[in-house]
């Protein structure tokens, strides 16, 4: 790590946090509706005044905080499962998805969607991702352990290609079964990530997970820098492979998962973000894993932010913003730093 990355790191773990207070305060402000900063602090304490109006009270506490919130878990954790499958494979063109999460969450979502009803269905969603996101895995996982009890990398991410597939080829064949109407759009707006479904009462039982998952990842940072060393190097210092990548794979399957489970797919955080910190504080996870955290869930609230005014009163899928913002940032370090990824 050079001396300017140093530098950075430090000024960044200052920065960052400061730039998620203020960008959770903007996600209540900002939107088809801007509601003054004053009515907007004010309905977020409690504060009695003539000038909140009860439907500025609704909007901010019940509509967009909670969004706010949903959108720095779910960046949080998928910047976080990013940074870690980067290391893990010493590639920083893995993601989070690498392993077929995202497949297997849309094949679960879409059953609940197209087979439960009304209030049922909005319960159950979660649930339903969050089991199809695990199943894929386990079957991955299953695929990839060989008779040595030793997992193999190369078939881990071989596999994770075809189970997602294979799910996503469900997803669609479902798709083509519905009868079209509110429950198809629903699929569909759903595959392409959105943070319309935050609701208190499943932020309460899904937010623990991404929070001790991500502090869990963050006891790993030393075996993630000890694993850039290879596997022989990883020995040397101590460090248990086999035992640090399946914990590794477990923690990312469990954060990739809930991210899923409450936004839909949403691309690109945990490609872009882990990537881009990379080159601003360099690679001791230490420092990248929290950073990563704090970035993934500025950029996810940022982009929630965009999706409801840029074609108000409509609203766009986050997914789609990432998408735009992402995948050309992402060419262009491919274009400029192709050679050395």
């Amino acid at each position: 790590m050079s001396g300017g990355q140093r530098r950075r790191g430090r000024w960044l773990l200052v920065a960052l946090p400061v730039l998620v207070l203020a960008s959770l305060l903007a996600a209540v402000v900002l939107g088809p509706l801007t509601i003054p900063f004053r009515s907007a602090v004010g309905s977020l304490f409690g504060v009695e005044d003539e000038s909140i109006t009860s439907v500025q009270r609704i909007i901010v506490t019940r509509v967009r905080l909670p969004r706010a919130v949903l959108g720095l878990l779910v960046g949080s954790a998928l910047a976080v499962a990013g940074t870690v499958m980067q290391g893990m494979f010493r590639n920083p063109l893995a993601s989070p998805y690498i392993l077929g999460i995202a497949g297997g969450a849309s094949t679960g979502a879409a059953l609940v969607i197209l087979l439960a009803a009304g209030s049922l269905a909005s319960s159950l969603l979660p649930i339903g991702a969050f089991a199809g996101a695990l199943i894929a895995v386990g079957v991955v996982y299953g695929m990839a352990r060989g008779r040595d009890r030793r997992t193999s990398i190369f078939t881990l991410i071989l596999a994770g290609v075809a189970i997602g597939a294979l799910f996503s080829a469900i997803t669609s064949f479902l798709i083509f079964l519905s009868s079209g109407g509110e429950k198809l759009a629903d699929v569909l707006f759903w595959i392409m990530g959105g943070l319309g479904r935050a609701q208190w009462a499943t932020i309460s039982i899904l937010a623990p997970i991404v929070v001790v998952g991500l502090a869990a990842v963050g006891l790993f940072a030393r075996d993630l820098n000890a694993l850039a060393l290879g596997e022989e190097g990883a020995l040397h210092v101590g460090v248990d492979p086999g035992k640090t990548i399946a914990w590794l794979l477990l923690l990312t399957t469990l954060l990739t998962a809930a991210a899923v489970a409450l936004a839909g797919t949403v691309g690109f955080i945990g490609l872009v973000v882990p990537h881009v910190m990379r080159l601003l504080v360099g690679p001791d996870h230490r420092r990248l894993i929290p950073l990563s955290a704090l970035a993934g869930g500025v950029f996810l609230i940022w982009s929630d932010i965009v999706a409801r005014t840029i074609a108000a009163p409509t609203e766009l899928p986050v997914g789609v913003i990432t998408a735009f913002l992402g995948a050309p940032f992402f060419l262009y370090l491919l274009r400029t730093r192709g050679a050395s990824l």
